[in-house]
């Protein structure tokens, strides 16, 4: 039977109130990892305006979800080609159908077997995100999975155990404790706070490579000037040497 997009809309709860519904993080180790994700990832695309990062807020995607809450949202998402806005909660239905590109979950003792299983065949039924990646900041348990077809495969880790993200075009990896991403080279890409650090560590050795090179000059001035007065004080002048 054709359903007209009204009839659509009335099928589906009123978005302007859906609000996140998500329990506290397990962890303060679980906050951090979250904030790396999104800081970093909002730093290296700052000057893009077509993508939304979704951090422990809820995604809405049908009627009979909001009616048996069986599934919660992913810790970390990323949708692409998108409008870059603030957004209480992820709603489906309101986003042109989209779904999540890249998921990722942070591992808790309690959540790591739900996260392995039933959200993986979730996603992969159900939402269809091409990558699913799961990390513990406790144990460091670290996995991706790539869509293939209907059913996800393994990616298979690089020398250095980095997994290659095709959806972020960077390397996932951990380093220092941390899920951290890399660039293709493997260079890591930093938190804005690690960024400014590194500026104003370079501005500090410009700086000093500056005072240095004025140190030099002054040095050989001072040299000049002396010799210029030992060659005067020999009844030599000494523009006649140049």
């Amino acid at each position: 039977m054709f359903v007209t997009a009204q009839q659509l809309e009335q099928q589906m709860p009123d978005a302007t109130h859906l609000l996140s519904d998500e329990p506290e993080m397990e962890s303060s180790l679980h906050y951090m990892q979250l904030l790396i994700l999104v800081t970093s990832l909002e730093w290296l695309w700052r000057d893009q305006n077509d993508f939304f990062i979704g951090a422990d807020i809820t995604i809405y995607f049908s009627r009979q979800q909001l009616k048996n809450r069986q599934f919660r949202s992913p810790h970390f998402f990323l949708v692409k080609d998108t409008e870059k806005r603030p957004r209480t909660s992820w709603v489906v239905w309101e986003e042109d159908g989209r779904y999540p590109d890249l998921i990722i979950e942070l591992l808790s003792n309690s959540t790591a077997k739900v996260d392995r299983n039933l959200k993986k065949s979730f996603y992969e039924n159900s939402f269809h995100p091409p990558e699913y990646f799961w990390f513990s900041p406790e144990s460091l348990e670290f996995a991706g999975l790539k869509l293939v077809g209907n059913q996800y495969q393994e990616i298979v880790a690089n020398q250095e155990g980095y997994l290659w993200s095709e959806v972020l075009d960077l390397y996932l990896g951990v380093a220092n404790s941390k899920l951290r991403y890399f660039t293709s080279e493997g260079e890591l890409v930093p938190t804005p706070e690690e960024a400014a650090i590194k500026i104003q560590k370079e501005a500090r050795t410009a700086q000093n490579q500056a005072i240095e090179v004025e140190r030099q000059l002054t040095a050989e001035r001072e040299k000049s000037q002396l010799l210029a007065a030992r060659l005067l004080s020999l009844g030599v002048d000494p523009d006649s040497l140049r």
